[in-house]
């Protein structure tokens, strides 16, 4: 899939965007490159887009912004990439519905690594030809679709990849670490917090009462469990 797959890198930073275009054409991918959001935006309406590589310090529509938009629109991968150091912009980022973060300073071979790891996540999907059954819920993997009462909803690949893996092994608890193991596929700086994020945003999409979760249950202190109730 790598060899093939067209990544959009959206930065303000003209040296950023060309170092990593050659870091990617090296590795096999095409590239698309945009220096603001409307260009961003403009861009994955008019290219059949793989993934989004995202600096979140955009002027005018920044990144957050550019992420919510394609977020309405488009399943699409997105790394968002940031060069502030707070915590909260990343979070920020995932609850939106991106995939992974670098940040600045990165290794473009790191960013590579990630680009990988994000993409392999959609292929080992198609691969699978697992169909899960948990009462409600029915998660076709070779398909990447999910429904809850016969009702369809619509996950990211790193959402529906937690979600499998959850409900693979239901009553099961997963620590966030484990959780991390499996969506990123690659070893680096984990930050156990993304998983939250993701899992809020899984919530939000599948529960009747995101408050009050009847399927994806937090045991407090370890990490998640799918309900096998």
């Amino acid at each position: 899939m790598a060899g093939m797959a067209t990544v959009l890198v959206v930065d303000d930073e003209l040296r950023i965007t060309r170092l990593v275009r050659d870091y990617l054409h090296q590795a096999g991918f095409g590239v698309v490159e945009a220096s603001d959001g409307p260009g961003a935006l403009r861009a994955a309406r008019e290219h059949a887009l793989d993934l989004v590589v995202l600096d979140l310090g955009l002027p005018g529509l920044d990144g957050l912004d550019v992420t919510r938009r394609l977020r309405a629109q488009s399943n699409v991968p997105i790394i968002i990439v940031t060069a502030r150091t707070e915590e909260s912009d990343r979070i920020v980022g995932l609850e939106l519905g991106a995939d992974d973060y670098v940040t600045k300073p990165f290794s473009p071979r790191e960013l590579v690594a990630r680009i990988r790891a994000v993409l392999r996540r959609v292929g080992m999907q198609a691969d699978d030809g697992e169909v899960l059954h948990v009462g409600p819920v029915t998660i076709d993997q070779p398909k990447m679709r999910m429904t809850v009462d016969g009702d369809e909803v619509d996950l990211t690949p790193t959402e529906f990849q937690i979600v499998a893996m959850l409900a693979g092994q239901p009553g099961r608890v997963f620590t966030r670490a484990q959780l991390l193991d499996a969506v990123h596929g690659v070893a680096f700086e984990t930050y156990e917090r993304a998983i939250d994020a993701h899992v809020k945003n899984i919530r939000r999409k599948m529960e009747p009462d995101p408050g009050r979760p009847r399927f994806v249950q937090t045991v407090h202190g370890v990490g998640y469990r799918f309900s096998d109730a």
